[in-house]
């Protein structure tokens, strides 16, 4: 039986929008409090997509901000502590700034986004027009920002100026919050103008916080922790916490106990073992705990439908770029790795928690570190890595399932990529030799194949051969039986003919690569494209296992 009416918050990270209109609110005030009392000037907290990070960052503005309602707050946590309350409830102008909408094609785009989004905010501070203590030069320049007039240089400084204009007219010092800092760095890395964003936002970010005296302090938050010396340059006031501290390791996600509760809650405690199958497994700090996104997702299914079958929330939320520019870098030792971590095993790796952008691809084995910070793995507590190293784990099965179903596709797809061209050059040459050692490397790079048979390397093979330039068919009719593979090179007048056979034994490869082309000339398949007088070539290819042997003949 359900114990509350509350709806659940299912996309809902705006903290006023929440408990203004009923939604169901886990209590994470806490975080307000221990902010207070361990802040620093420039305050990072770095953590995976969907763990409340945004949810927070509102809540913050709406417990600090001079125009609260301080009725938002009655019986949560916080609200207990009446000290920190009148110190600090309502008493700061609070400028607020998400800039996960700031991406775009081309850098163009993105400064029209941030100019956008930098008017949305000026507007709520437009009394700073009429305001006596603001001077005339800066109400200009405050107009420039809200028609959205102001250039590149203008907006860069808007955050340091806007504070300046605050502090003039309150008589208090300001606080910044900055959301989802990151992301236009990493849609500007996919997209080619990485530099030109790193320069705006080293001066966007730097005249904001460095020895600002308009600032009381900031709060940033981000996937990763991208190093001082890209954005953050001179910036000694920087505090940072990842998932790896503890101080705030209960404030981002949610804990056993929350999870029981909201279960409990809305009369779902019989879904708390799949739950916790499903969605629990980070290790934050010291904490233990689940993706909000998910638990909130799952149990609205379940209220919809008693017997919902869990899904891959999480991996809806992203387009996952950043793995999967990692995995075109991926060798055989990682992919090893990755399916010794898809069996339910464990990696050691040296995590580097302080990356740039520029960084991030200089070294495969900063893949680890990236699929860690975003959340795909997560530290091992049943034992610690050897020589600095941290033992990595998978965290949950709806992140396996990620793995086994996403992450493994984009291993395949890479492998294709990576071969495809150097097949076809040894096809055309007839270079069979190095055309076996190369489908014995595609074979070996291949995760988690375990059944060959000879339907698999047919699949395989054609899969690797699909290309727009030439026409692949498979089991078509020619002559007098069908074929395995053809390949027609209309602009060459050329053809490839591939028959495939599975060995038994690995003794028996030669003899039946032969029997393959054999089968080849007894059926004629090469009888359509002689007819077109093309130049055909035969290959018989036999596989057993991971090795396979290519006798070819020229028709």
């Amino acid at each position: 039986m359900a114990k509350t009416d509350k709806k659940l918050p299912v996309g809902v990270d705006g903290f006023e929008t929440l408990i203004r209109q009923n939604f169901y609110y886990l209590d994470k005030t806490g975080f307000i409090s221990r902010l207070i009392n361990w802040h620093g000037a420039v305050n990072l907290f770095t953590r995976p997509r969907r763990f409340g990070k945004t949810l927070n960052m509102s809540m913050l503005r709406a417990f600090f901000d001079i125009d609260t309602d301080s009725s938002l707050f009655d019986g949560l946590e916080i609200s207990k502590e009446k000290e920190i309350c009148e110190a600090f409830q309502g008493q700061y102008p609070v400028l607020f700034l998400s800039l996960k909408g700031i991406v775009g094609e081309t850098f163009e785009d993105a400064m029209k986004a941030l100019a956008q989004l930098i008017s949305a905010e000026c507007k709520r501070f437009s009394f700073l027009l009429e305001s006596e203590k603001v001077n005339k030069y800066d109400k200009e320049y405050l107009e420039q920002l809200i028609q959205k007039k102001a250039d590149i240089i203008e907006m860069r400084y808007a955050p340091a100026h806007l504070m300046r204009m605050l502090r003039d007219h309150y008589g208090k010092q300001v606080i910044l919050l900055i959301d989802e800092y990151d992301v236009p760095l990493d849609k500007a890395n996919t997209k080619g103008y990485y530099d030109q964003m790193v320069d705006f936002l080293r001066g966007f970010f730097g005249e904001a916080f460095k020895t600002n005296p308009d600032l009381y302090f900031a709060v940033v938050t981000g996937c990763l922790r991208i190093s001082k010396e890209s954005i953050f340059t001179g910036l000694n006031n920087l505090k940072v916490d990842t998932i790896s501290d503890e101080r705030y390791d209960e404030y981002f996600g949610f804990t056993d106990a929350d999870v029981r509760k909201i279960l409990e809650d809305y009369g779902l405690t019989g879904a708390y073992d799949v739950m916790k199958e499903w969605y629990d497994g980070y290790h934050f700090g010291s904490a233990d705990v689940y993706c909000p996104w998910d638990v909130v997702s799952h149990c609205d299914s379940l209220l919809q439908k008693p017997n919902a079958k869990p899904k891959l929330y999480w991996d809806n939320t992203s387009s996952n770029e950043l793995v999967k520019r990692f995995i075109e870098l991926a060798d055989a030792t990682t992919r090893s790795e990755l399916e010794e971590l898809i069996a339910g095993g464990f990696i050691e790796k040296r995590l580097v928690e302080n990356l740039t952008y520029g960084e991030l691809e200089e070294n495969r084995d900063n893949l680890w570190s990236v699929l860690y910070l975003t959340g795909y793995l997560t530290v091992d507590r049943r034992a610690e890595g050897r020589n600095g190293t941290t033992r990595l784990v998978i965290p949950n099965k709806e992140v396996r399932e990620i793995f086994v179903n996403k992450i493994q596709k984009w291993f395949d797809e890479t492998v294709i990529k990576n071969h495809q061209l150097g097949l076809y050059e040894k096809l055309w040459n007839r270079r069979a030799e190095d055309l076996c050692q190369s489908i014995r490397d595609i074979l070996c790079d291949t995760i988690s194949y375990h059944d060959y048979h000879e339907n698999y390397y047919h699949a395989l093979l054609v899969g690797l051969l699909l290309n727009g330039a030439y026409l692949v068919k498979s089991n078509y009719e020619m002559g007098a039986g069908r074929n395995d593979i053809s390949i027609e090179d209309e602009k060459g007048r050329r053809a490839i003919i591939i028959e495939i056979k599975r060995s038994k034994e690995y003794d028996d490869l030669e003899k039946d690569s032969q029997e393959a082309l054999r089968q080849i000339e007894d059926q004629e398949y090469a009888w359509s494209f002689r007819k077109k007088k093309y130049q055909v070539i035969a290959y018989g290819i036999a596989f057993a296992g991971k090795e396979c042997y290519v006798k070819v003949r020229q028709l």
